[in-house]
């Protein structure tokens, strides 16, 4: 029998592994020693040795090159004896547990994952060349929260069974804060304003919230590339920043940030051309362009302009306009002309239009939105139509449109419409306080999108000293293909004004309704509605006298069929967020003289935003409402008009404006005028950062009746500050109001606060 000889112990010599001359013999049969965990048919998979082949030293170096390269081993020898290949192996230990200590920057699980990332995890294979790796991992992770200071230790202890435990225990430090930021080579514009364009600064008073204090390389490009669009936005063609320096001090607790720019000259526009195929009027496209001959430079409206031209010729149908702006420099005279090269290319049409990443809305939902249509030439400003339509359903986070060329062929896209879905419940708490109503909570519990159907559920409950509502709606958006809405609203109202020095009184209202509206534009819709109502009324000795004989005459019992039409028309850049355009709405409300109550009440908003100066909005708000009874019947007294409070004139107690009755009791009114002046600005301390938003406002209103009441004196001003946060935990506002004119007897309401939370 032969004499069992190693074949081979080769491997690389970083594994410090000899190779032995053996006598090649032919493998008849594969015998694997070692393994616990592995299965032999992996090492079988991995060795590139066969039974039947022919073994020499140079396969036998191959193969355990080959074992070592799966990371499963540390260990790998390969001996024969009788023609009989023995593979021995000496199995690497698993990962039994991964311990992390001193971690309270981050979660656990969220470093772990990190750790997962990059192959070192519970259960898999321990190879100690990771250990670097995650010490370089962990320490980036704390770098990216400011923490230069932390410190990783890592333990590994044996454990029965081939397995080890790791343990890492981390020493955080302190936070890195920035300490001062330097613009180096400034001459036209003071350093402080510049500081202004960034997002990094020194710690503030609210940096504790957005974390700008800290450094991040991301946020000092985007920075930069502030500073160069402030410079070139204002002439300066040749801002250059010429180099920037990070420096932390050795114990690592101050970073300073040193930018060092040249400014160059302010350059004005001398000349503006068009060349190139122009398949639109030349006129037209020059009216796109928002440079002007003689006016200074400007990127930002270069950059605008060039867009503009693109998307016109992409509302042809040409996808892949290529506009091209070529400057000619004079730099002694501190000019530069433009020529804009226009290159249209290939007329497109959209092939197919692909709805990704709704896991609950249906297609459906979607894509009668969709203004752009398959098979129809590419337009797009149909197509951003259609994207701004999508996102004020108010079902996705994030909205994203790719037209991919179609393989192929040279004048087909598709319309790729990516979405991300986000919680369209909500669930709105309000509490508010005033010296009249008391604690006021409110309550709703809604579902804008149920069942990915697109259609709206929602029930309110609103519970107060004054008004107790119950309701229930429910809306279809799309009753038919055309976008012609249709919803049902179940309500029961209790009113009991007492509190607010209003005459006293108390109401119960029941009913029920179903509205429609119909789209005109696409921007403007009309509405209307048909419900009916049952009101009852409590009266008491000392109620109005004008309360007790509108009760002599139609009785404690009411009953009212209500008309409503309406039409709004909202060209807002933004719900959440608008800077500019304008919202209208102008709704009327009809009780028929068939019931026993007959009236008119119209009603006319119209809202205005529009930026003044950077980073401020103007928002203008102005109501109308005039209301009286028909057919020789009163306005009933619980439909009069009302002001004072959140919503009209904050700084007064909810419905304190307008007439009073020798009680000083009020009554409510015909007429209702409110205006609201609002200057809407970041927060100071959040600068690019939208969630939050601060505002100074100036709100005027009032109510009037029968009366011969006089213009002026019935108005009511005040003046204060807003803030609203779109905070993790929900919306938040707050809102301090102080009276301008008050007179003796009114009640004052100066603070508002209101929190919604979605699930």
């Amino acid at each position: 029998m032969m004499r069992r000889k190693p074949l081979a112990a080769l491997f690389l010599a970083l594994f410090s592994s000899a190779a032995l001359a053996i006598e090649p013999f032919t493998v008849k049969d594969i015998r694997v020693e070692g393994i616990q965990r592995t299965d032999a048919g992996t090492v079988f998979n991995y060795l590139p040795i066969k039974v039947g082949d022919r073994i020499d030293d140079a396969k036998a170096a191959e193969a355990i090159k080959a074992l070592y390269a799966t990371g499963f081993f540390r260990d790998v020898r390969i001996e024969g004896s009788d023609g009989v290949l023995i593979v021995a192996v000496l199995e690497r230990p698993t990962i039994s547990q991964i311990e992390i200590n001193g971690a309270k920057e981050f979660d656990k699980d969220t470093l772990k994952k990190a750790l997962k990332d990059i192959g070192l995890a519970e259960s898999r294979i321990f190879d100690r060349s990771l250990l670097d790796k995650a010490d370089q991992e962990l320490r980036r992770q704390y770098i990216s929260r400011g923490r230069y200071a932390a410190e990783v230790t890592t333990t590994v202890t044996p454990l029965e069974r081939n397995r080890v435990a790791v343990n890492f225990a981390i020493a955080e430090g302190e936070v890195a804060r920035i300490a001062q930021i330097n613009i180096v080579g400034t001459k036209v514009y003071r350093e402080k304003d510049l500081l202004d364009e960034m997002q990094l600064t020194t710690p503030g008073w609210m940096t504790w919230y957005t974390k700008n204090d800290q450094y991040s390389k991301q946020k000092l490009a985007a920075d930069l590339e502030a500073l160069r669009s402030f410079y070139t936005n204002r002439g300066y063609l040749d801002f250059n920043i010429e180099s920037t320096q990070v420096q932390i001090t050795p114990d690592k607790k101050d970073i300073f940030i040193t930018v060092n720019v040249t400014e160059g000259e302010k350059y004005i526009v001398s000349d503006l051309r068009l060349a190139g195929e122009m398949l639109v009027p030349e006129d037209e496209l020059r009216k796109l362009i928002q440079l002007q001959p003689g006016a200074v430079f400007s990127r930002a409206k270069l950059t605008e302009s060039n867009k503009a031209i693109a998307d016109r010729l992409g509302n042809e149908g040409y996808a892949f306009a290529n506009v091209n702006a070529v400057p000619e420099v004079d730099k002694e005279k501190r000019q530069v002309a433009f020529t804009f090269l226009i290159d249209p290319g290939r007329r497109i049409y959209v092939r197919r239009i692909n709805v990704l990443g709704n896991t609950r809305t249906r297609d459906a939902v979607v894509r009668r939105e969709l203004r752009q249509l398959e098979s129809a030439w590419y337009d797009a400003s149909k197509i951003a139509r259609s994207k701004e339509r999508v996102e004020r359903l108010g079902y996705f986070s994030d909205i994203n449109i790719e037209t991919p060329s179609v393989p192929g062929t040279p004048d087909q896209v598709d319309l790729d419409l990516s979405v991300t879905e986000k919680p369209t419940g909500n669930i709105l708490f309000g509490i508010g306080y005033s010296s009249g109503d008391g604690l006021v909570l409110t309550g709703s519990i809604s579902q804008n999108n149920v069942f990915g159907s697109g259609n709206a559920l929602a029930a309110q409950v609103n519970s107060s000293k004054v008004n107790r509502v119950f309701s229930v709606s429910y809306t279809n958006p799309y009753y038919t293909p055309d976008g012609v809405s249709r919803g049902f609203d179940v309500y029961q109202r209790n009113v009991d004004p007492t509190s607010l020095g209003v005459g006293t009184y108390k109401s119960s209202t029941i009913g029920a309704g179903v509205r429609f509206g119909l789209p005109v534009t696409e921007n403007d819709t009309v509405n209307f509605g048909l419900a009916a109502e049952q009101t009852e009324l409590t009266l008491y000795l000392d109620s109005p006298q004008r309360y007790i004989n509108f009760a002599d005459t139609f009785g404690l019992m009411t009953n009212s069929i209500i008309g409503t039409v309406g039409w709004a028309r909202d060209t807002r850049d933004s719900i959440l967020y608008p800077t500019r355009g304008r919202y209208q709405r102008l709704f009327g409300e009809i009780g028929f003289p068939v019931s026993s109550l007959a009236y008119y009440k119209l009603n006319y908003q119209h809202q205005w935003f529009m930026p003044v100066f950077h980073p401020f909005t103007l928002m203008l708000n102005g109501e109308v409402g005039i209301g009286d009874g028909l057919k020789g019947k009163p306005l009933p007294f619980f439909k009069n008009y009302f002001a004072g409070g959140v919503g009209s004139v904050r700084g007064y107690d909810t419905a304190s404006l307008g007439p009073r009755d020798t009680n000083d009791e009020v009554l409510g009114g015909k007429q209702r005028i409110v205006g609201n002046a609002e200057l809407l600005f970041p927060f100071p301390g959040m600068k690019q950062d939208k969630s939050v938003r601060g505002s100074f406002f100036v709100d005027a209103g009032r109510v009037r009746g029968d009366g011969a009441q006089g213009d002026f004196e019935t108005f009511r001003f005040s003046t204060g500050a807003a803030v609203t946060w779109q905070s993790p935990m929900g919306l938040l506002k707050f809102s301090y109001a102080v009276p301008l004119n008050a007179k003796d007897g009114d009640r004052l309401q100066r603070f508002q606060f209101q929190f919604g939370n979605v699930f």
